[in-house]
This record gives structure tokens, C-alpha cells and sequence, in this order.
């Protein structure tokens, strides 16, 4: 059938309206209905799982939540309590009764001690001697000492948070060495670029880990199943010497303490972008997370103070002199969480100092040297190394 001009028109005029009705707002600015099937929401991104075989956290928002006072495992429950410090040029390990403020012992070891380690699985401390090229192996259940284990430039250890492999920081080799965690049998060895790897910590999955570069100034991440750097950076401060590192409760941030830029680098270990200066005092080098968590104890080796730091507020809130001056080191907490045990680098001397006020307790003479002393033991699960980092 022939259609007319008029029957043309008013077709063409239909068709358009039924085309204006599909979809698009209306006249009134109101979202048109339409049959069209809607676009399915964009899926959200599953978090990264944790590390294979890592222990699960106990609080997902406090990763030392396994470290409350006297919450000691039963594998250290029975130990003595007691504070190994070694001596760099003495070649020994002095071993401090808390109770007495007294030097009870004196172990003889390789050449120059630098750390003492709690193992991943809490049951022997390793005295890391740099120099002398070994690991001597201390028994905590009888504080006495076994034959030495020979690994290359030890100058400091840490455990992969599933306990499957030690990291050996060999600085002067500079390489990371990564072995079993119970003979030291060499597994992978991973080449750096930068001078001087000494310290580390892990993040709240395990998946990575921050180590800083002490001799020029730079950060390298590193992952841990793949045992790979993924990430190397610069401190943005001229002559920085990076030290302890430590992660926050939270798991959100890594605080890296420098000697040289007096104060904390707060960095965001995820995107590893470049970090702030959070300033301390003279000589920042040690950092130890009190009992509850809520705060931070920074040692400032070059004016002989503490600073102590809020998590929660991001703010340093006191900060402890110590009588006659000093050069606090590194250290750790008591088990119950009263006292801040640390090391006179250069006075020969351990400090004990009252967490709650700040007094120092005791100064006790040590041998020569006395630097990464080991309180032992402490509350935690497990052990991720250095003097005693838990979870």
C-alpha cells in the first residue's frame, strides 16, 4: 500500500518519539526509564592474601597485639629472665639479671658481636659475629653457649614472618642471605647496590620488607617470597644514615630512625613514595614499641636521650635525659613492660630506664662497645629477629 504525504509524516514523527524515549533524561531533567539491562557494578579488588604460612595476626589492627605484658609463649615460659648484651671490642656477651642489675656472666664469642637474635622459633638466641664471620648459638634455657656457626659479614639477622628462611644482612658483602633458619645453609643470595644494609621490618602481611642502607642513605623494599628488591630510593636528607626501622601498630607506616638527619623518616611502605622527617634528637637510632602500643621509644645515641612518640596523635610527647649524659644504643622492653633496657654504644655501659617516668633505674658496666642487646624473653609468638622484634 501507497502511503500519502501526510501518513509519512506522521510516521517519521512516531518513529522519532519512541527513539527520544529510549533511555536519556526527560524533559524535566529526571533519568529516563528504559529496558536497556543495567551495567553490573565494577567488582572491588580483594586485598592482597598474607604471606603463605605466615601466622595469622591476632588483631588485624594491632600487629603486636601477641606482645602484651607477661603474654609469653609456652616455649619461652620457662626461661630465665635475663638481658644479653654483646661487646663489640670485647668479643663477649654479658649476661645482666633484671632483678639485681648485676652482671651474672660473661660468654666468649667470635669477633666483634654486634646483635643478639631470638630465633623465629623462640628457642635460641644468635650472637651475630661481623667480623669474626660466625653465629654463636646461645641455649636461653641454660644461657649457655654453642659451637659456632660459620656465615659470611652477619651483621644483623632476621626470620621471614612464615619462619621459612634467616635473613642475613651482610652489609659489608652487601648482599641480603637468605638461609635456613636452623643450620644457616645458604638458600638465595640477593645482590644491592647500596652500601651498608643493616636493619628491617616486615609488613603486616609479610609480604615485604623495608631495609635500610646505612652508608648511603638509601631504602630498598624487598619481597619476601620471591626474595627480590622490588623498590630502592634515596633519603632526601644530604649525609643520611638510616638505622632501625619499625612498622606501626596499624601496619599503615614504617618509621626509619637516622643518625645523621636527627629524627624519624615516616614512609608509606605500599607505595613507597618519598618519606617526611618527623626530627627526634641528636643521633636517633633505636626504636622499641612499648606493651600497649600505643607508644614509641627512640633512642637519640648523640645527646643521650629518649624521645618518646604517640601513635595514635603522630606527635613526640616527652622526651627522657639520662643523668650524666650517655649514648643510648639499641635494645628492648622488659616482658612486663616496665623498663627500657638499651646499650651505651661508646660508654661501656647498659641503661635501665623506667618506662612510666622516665627515671633511670640502673647503669650497669658491661664490656667494650656493648651495641644490639637482646631482653629476653619477651612476650610474642614468634620472632622476626634484630633484638627482638614479635608477633
Amino acid at each position: 500500500m501507497t502511503l500519502s504525504k501526510r501518513s509519512k509524516s506522521l510516521l517519521a514523527a512516531a518513529v522519532l518519539a519512541a527513539l527520544a524515549g529510549c533511555g536519556g533524561a526527560g524533559h524535566d531533567g529526571t533519568e529516563a526509564r528504559s529496558t536497556k539491562a543495567a551495567v553490573p557494578a565494577p567488582v572491588p579488588k580483594k586485598a592482597p592474601a598474607g604471606l603463605p604460612g605466615m601466622p595469622p595476626l591476632l588483631d588485624p589492627r594491632d600487629v603486636y597485639a601477641a606482645d602484651r605484658p607477661h603474654m609469653l609463649s609456652p616455649v619461652v615460659r620457662n626461661f630465665p629472665s635475663r638481658v644479653y648484651v654483646p661487646n663489640t671490642t670485647s668479643n663477649t656477651v654479658s649476661v645482666i639479671d633484671p632483678a639485681s642489675y648485676k652482671v651474672v656472666d660473661t660468654i666468649k664469642v667470635g669477633v666483634q658481636p654486634q646483635h643478639v637474635v631470638p630465633s623465629w622459633d623462640l628457642k635460641t638466641l644468635w650472637v651475630n659475629n661481623n667480623r669474626g664471620h660466625t653465629l654463636t648459638p646461645i641455649d636461653p634455657r641454660t644461657g649457655t653457649a654453642g659451637p659456632p656457626v660459620e656465615v659470611h659479614d652477619p651483621y644483623n639477622l632476621y626470620f621471614t614472618p612464615h619462619g621459612k628462611y634467616a635473613v642475613v644482612m651482610a652489609s659489608l658483602d652487601r648482599e641480603l642471605v637468605f638461609r635456613d633458619p636452623h643450620t644457616m645453609e645458604r638458600v638465595h643470595t640477593e645482590p644491592v647496590s647500596c652500601y651498608g644494609v643493616n636493619h628491617a621490618d616486615f609488613s603486616a602481611d609479610g609480604r615485604y620488607f623495608i631495609v635500610s642502607c646505612e652508608f648511603s642513605g638509601e631504602l630498598l623494599k624487598v619481597d619476601t617470597e620471591r626474595m627480590k628488591v622490588v623498590g630502592q630510593q634515596r633519603l632526601p636528607f644530604r649525609g643520611a644514615m638510616p638505622q632501625d626501622v619499625k612498622l606501626s601498630p596499624d601496619g599503615r607506616t614504617f618509621y626509619i630512625a637516622d643518625m645523621m638527619a636527627h629524627g624519624m623518616w615516616v614512609l608509606d611502605g605500599e607505595a613507597f613514595t618519598a618519606p617526611r622527617l618527623l626530627p627526634t634528637g641528636k643521633g636517633c637510632h633505636g626504636l622499641y614499641v612499648s606493651r600497649d602500643s600505643k607508644e614509641m621509644y627512640v633512642s637519640n645515641r648523640g645527646e643521650g636521650s629518649v624521645s618518646v612518640f604517640d601513635f595514635a596523635r603522630g606527635v613526640l610527647t616527652k622526651k627522657w635525659h639520662l643523668p650524666d649524659g650517655g649514648s643510648p644504643d639499641m635494645g628492648g622492653v622488659s616482658a612486663d613492660g616496665k623498663v627500657l633496657w638499651l646499650s651505651g654504644r661508646y660508654d661501656a655501659e647498659v641503661y635501665a630506664i623506667d618506662t612510666r617516668t622516665g627515671r633511670q633505674l640502673a647503669r650497669i658496666p658491661v664490656g667494650g662497645g656493648p651495641h644490639g642487646l637482646a631482653v629476653y624473653p619477651q612476650p610474642g609468638r614468634y620472632s622476626l629477629g634484630h633484638t627482638g622484634v614479635f608477633r
